[in-house]
C-alpha cells in the first residue's frame, strides 16, 4: 500500500476479469485486467487543495471527498500530483487546448507511473471486489445515498469498506473514469461510476454507469486515483 498524501493510500488490485454491460444496446463484454492501484477513498478537499491551492464545490471540509470537478479538473490534478511526487505524468495534453474542449487532444500514457484516472472496468473490478451481487455489502452499511444521507455530501470513509479495503465505492460521490461512455448516441461524455449521496438505491449498484460532458461540475461527482503497476 502507497502513501499519496492527505491520509491518501492506494491499494494493490489483482489482475482479473471484469464483464461490463450496457443497458442501451444490450450487450455485454469482458475485460482482462493487468494488476493496477487504486485509491481507499476518494480524493478529499484537503489533497486537492494541497496539490493545486483550490477548493471547489459548496461543502467545505478536509475530509469530504472533493466535488464540483470536471474530468478535465480530474486530469490535470493527475498530472499535477504525480510532478509533486517525481512521477512520469500518465497523460499527454496538447498544449493548444485549455482544458474545456471535449476531451480531444490529450493521450493517456500507459506505460508512464504517474496517477490517472481508472477505467471503467478497473473501476467496476474493485468495486466488486471478488463479489457478485449488485453491491458488496447491505447498503446502508456501505453507502452515503439518499436513503441516508440527510441529502448532504459525508467524509469519506465513514461506511464500511469493501472486501478489498476500499472505502465509499458506492454512494457519496461519483467516481470520474477515463473512458467515453457511447460515442455513437452521447459524443464525448465520460463515465460516471458508483453512485452518489443525492441518489436513489437503485444508482448504488456495482453495473450503474451514468455519463457527464467532460467539462461539468456537478456538486455530486469527484475521482479516486489510480497508478499503472510498471516495470
Amino acid at each position: 500500500m502507497n502513501t499519496v498524501g492527505a491520509g491518501h493510500e492506494l491499494t494493490a488490485i489483482t489482475p482479473g476479469q471484469v464483464t461490463l454491460s450496457d443497458r442501451r444496446t444490450r450487450r455485454s463484454w469482458s475485460v482482462e485486467l493487468a494488476a493496477y492501484e487504486l485509491a481507499a477513498v476518494p480524493v478529499t478537499q484537503a489533497l486537492y487543495a494541497e496539490v493545486t491551492g483550490l477548493r471547489p464545490g459548496s461543502a467545505q471540509g478536509d475530509r469530504l471527498p472533493v466535488e464540483g470537478v470536471s474530468w478535465w479538473d480530474a486530469v490535470r490534478f493527475c498530472n499535477a500530483l504525480s510532478e509533486r511526487d517525481g512521477l512520469a505524468p500518465a497523460y499527454r495534453l496538447d498544449a493548444e487546448i485549455d482544458g474545456d474542449g471535449d476531451g480531444d487532444g490529450i493521450d493517456w500514457d500507459t506505460s508512464a507511473d504517474g496517477y490517472r484516472l481508472p477505467t471503467e472496468a478497473e473501476w467496476e473490478h474493485a468495486c466488486r471486489a471478488g463479489t457478485s451481487g449488485p453491491r458488496y455489502g447491505a447498503l446502508d452499511d456501505i453507502a452515503w445515498y439518499r436513503g441516508n444521507s440527510d441529502e448532504r455530501i459525508h467524509a469519506v470513509g465513514g461506511k464500511q469498506p469493501n472486501p478489498w479495503g476500499l472505502y465509499d465505492m458506492l454512494g457519496n460521490v461519483w467516481d470520474w473514469c477515463w473512458d467515453v461512455y457511447d460515442a455513437e448516441v452521447y459524443g464525448s461524455y465520460r463515465v460516471l461510476r458508483g453512485g452518489g449521496w443525492f441518489d436513489e438505491h437503485w444508482s448504488c449498484r456495482a453495473s450503474a454507469r451514468r455519463r457527464s460532458h467532460p467539462t461539468f461540475r456537478v456538486d455530486d461527482v469527484g475521482f479516486r486515483l489510480a497508478r499503472s503497476v510498471t516495470g
